[in-house]
Order: structure tokens, then C-alpha cells, then sequence
């Protein structure tokens, strides 16, 4: 048996990832103008998406263990995994939301 062995047997249901043959795709909603200014719309966008994808996750993961809970579902393993996915993702947003307050603060320091 190989290392990767038990590994493997998890990895089985698993959809494997696309292959980028060309260059990368192109983000949409850049948020800078051609001028370089900022247009505030694709940075607002971007934070709403982080939010909406952390609420997502964590309303899976409550749905998930409710019906574990219950008993409606012996999926234990799908319910401690979508639990510590709302959570890496949560965590992920509050690390966002600290490094952007540090950044406001750090402006506001600066002298003109």
C-alpha cells in the first residue's frame, strides 16, 4: 500500500480540477478606470461577494448539523467539514476586515 493510499479513497468522489491550457482569465469589475482612478464599484462588489459566500457557508453548516442533529441524516463527516470550512472562511474575513481597518488607519496617519 502507498502512502497516499487512505488519501486516494477520500479523493475518489472528488471532481478533479480543470487544466488551464492558455493564460489566465481576466477578473471582471477590475475597480480602477482607465484614468487610474478608483470607481468603488468592483472593491464593494468584491466585500459584498466575501460576506455573501461567509453567510452562505455558515448557513449550510447550521442546516447540515441541524439534520445530523435530528437524525434526518447520518452525514456526520459532511457536517464537521462544513463547519470548518464556515469557519477558515470567517476567519478569512475578519483577517480581510483587520488588514483594511490597519490600511484606513495608516492613511489617516499620514502627513500632507
Amino acid at each position: 500500500m502507498s502512502a497516499i493510499g487512505p488519501i486516494s479513497s477520500l479523493l475518489s468522489g472528488a471532481q478533479p480540477l480543470p487544466k488551464l491550457d492558455g493564460p489566465l482569465p481576466k477578473l471582471s469589475g477590475g475597480g480602477l478606470s482607465v484614468g487610474g482612478a478608483p470607481t468603488g464599484e468592483g472593491f464593494g462588489k468584491m466585500l459584498d461577494g466575501l460576506v455573501a459566500s461567509v453567510d452562505a457557508k455558515q448557513s449550510q453548516s447550521a442546516a447540515l448539523t441541524k439534520q445530523v442533529l435530528l437524525g434526518d441524516s447520518d452525514q456526520l463527516h459532511q457536517s464537521v467539514i462544513a463547519m470548518q470550512e464556515a469557519g477558515v472562511s470567517f476567519s478569512l474575513m475578519v483577517q480581510v476586515r483587520n488588514k483594511l481597518v490597519e490600511s484606513y488607519q495608516e492613511l489617516m496617519r499620514m502627513q500632507v
